[in-house]
């Protein structure tokens, strides 16, 4: 994919060279916030600027617009772009940072889409914009899907919000769209529920291959009942991050009715009452099922408070309350949560969040396993409120682990307000950690204030300095003399 931005001679060469022709990216991506000129994953889209957009559609576009065969647009300029000519080999667009009405008005508009595009069309991915917060549309969802399948009739790959700062959850409870289509291969889509998954493979959509969807809860209230099989559903991915009970009754059950599937890719939480969700577990009740699968990717943390403690495969048992972590290697998610000290190690090169959380403590060579597994690391959340045994460096293994100033070059978010006393030390104190420039800290006040000496402390002054936005916890108004000793960072 080559995005058209660059001087006259690279706008020139899009005229005659069909790798830049076949798709055609009109979008500008900003990213959300650059650290040390490595972006985040995360992207704001923008239209071109207007000389280059005006070159575009009065120049370049309607002497290549036979080539185009994908076009990637935005809100403020799709319009524009999709009228200033004609393109009779269009197959596929993507439409980013759209709001929902505009999306509708969109397809209400026969002039835009179907008159022209109606039977063109086999790939349309369009992404919602959201309003800043996990929204779930309601309303709107059966007029959205319904519109969808009526505008482009031949559509064989449909992709529903894959890139908004937040997901748009479609929910299908109020009102669902009564949409089949014969021609749908591929399916990506965010949901609210489980519920809105069963739905969309109840058989409407009988020839799909790939169904992916991320899912915001999975419970057992409004479920259907449909026992039919999916025999033609060759590769499916579930991602929860919430909590879900109902693993035996609602995961099981429809994974039971895909006997043909080749690739599964699974992510989710689950509290069980029976036992840990292992390899055993896995190999039993998901594998055994499905004997043409051959790729099988995995992620899952489980946990029960009825598991016997003496056949715990991984974390301690206390309190009557254990957790069991698998996955598949190598690790592809960006976030890896609640690791503790029976963490194995490994290098996670793609993961970009991380928290941390035992009742046991973390001594300074498990930090240094931390910067060391989690290479780009930017987000960093600790929880843990026991007193670490060696604090002052005492002779361990690894003299050198034990000793070494650690270093988080990627990270722009660290979370200790839930942190013992000497974990503020471990991330303050210049001699065990060097944090990096304009990162964001959230603190414990009443720790930091002791940790400090008041804020006036050398040892705690270097990475202090380097921090652009301080969270406080259990304070609300601040001495002066603390802008002095934070003299980059917004302090609230």
């Amino acid at each position: 994919m080559k995005h058209c931005t660059g001087d006259n001679i690279r706008l020139n060469r899009i005229v005659c060279d069909s790798i830049f022709t076949n798709r055609l990216t009109l979008v500008n991506f900003v990213p959300q916030r650059l650290i040390m000129a490595r972006p985040l994953s995360i992207y704001f889209t923008y239209p071109l600027p207007d000389p280059m957009l005006d070159r575009f559609c009065f120049q370049i576009l309607p002497e290549i617009h036979e080539k185009v065969k994908r076009l990637d647009l935005e809100l403020l300029s799709m319009e524009r772009i999709l009228r200033c000519t004609n393109y009779p080999n269009l197959s596929e667009i993507t439409l980013y940072n759209i709001e929902i009405e505009r999306a509708l008005q969109l397809f209400s508009d026969e002039s835009l889409f179907i008159s022209t595009y109606k039977n063109q069309i086999s790939l349309f991915v369009i992404d919602i914009r959201s309003n800043g917060e996990r929204d779930t549309i309601t309303d709107e969802n059966p007029l959205l899907f319904t519109y969808i399948f009526n505008t482009f009739t031949n559509l064989q790959i449909l992709d529903i919000g894959p890139y908004s700062i937040w997901h748009q959850y479609l929910s299908f409870d109020i009102s669902p769209p009564n949409v089949i289509s014969s021609t749908l291969l591929e399916l990506h889509v965010n949901l609210n529920n489980f519920s809105d998954c069963l739905y969309l493979l109840d058989g409407r959509f009988n020839q799909l291959r790939i169904f992916h969807a991320n899912i915001e809860k999975i419970t057992s209230n409004l479920v259907n009942n449909n026992k039919e099989k999916l025999p033609n559903l060759r590769s499916f991915r579930l991602y929860c991050d919430m909590n879900t009970k109902c693993y035996d009754e609602l995961i099981l059950s429809l994974f039971h009715r895909m006997s043909n599937l080749e690739k599964l890719d699974l992510s989710l939480v689950v509290c069980t009452t029976k036992t840990f969700i292992d390899g055993n577990n896995l190999k039993l009740n998901i594998i055994n099922h499905m004997p043409l699968l051959n790729e099988f990717k995995f992620n899952i943390r489980s946990s029960t408070r009825f598991y016997n403690q003496f056949n715990l495969p991984s974390n301690e048992y206390k309190n009557g309350f254990s957790r069991c972590h698998i996955y598949s290697y190598p690790y592809e998610l960006k976030y890896y949560k609640y690791i503790t000290n029976n963490f194995p190690g490994g290098i996670f090169e793609r993961v970009r969040t991380v928290s941390l959380f035992d009742e046991r403590p973390f001594e300074h060579e498990f930090f240094f396993q931390i910067a060391q597994s989690f290479p780009f690391l930017e987000k960093l959340t600790l929880i843990n409120q026991k007193r670490q045994n060696n604090k002052q460096f005492r002779k361990s293994k690894n003299q050198n682990q034990d000793s070494a100033i650690i270093e988080y070059p990627y990270l722009v978010e660290l979370e200790l307000s839930e942190a013992h006393k000497d974990y503020h030390e471990q991330f303050l104190f210049d001699t065990k950690t060097c944090l990096p420039n304009n990162v964001c800290v959230g603190m414990d006040y009443r720790l930091v204030k002791k940790v400090t000496r008041n804020f006036r402390r050398n040892t705690t002054r270097s990475n202090c300095a380097k921090m652009s936005f301080v969270g406080f916890r259990n304070k609300s108004t601040f001495p002066e003399h603390l802008k002095d000793y934070f003299p980059h960072a917004k302090i609230i």
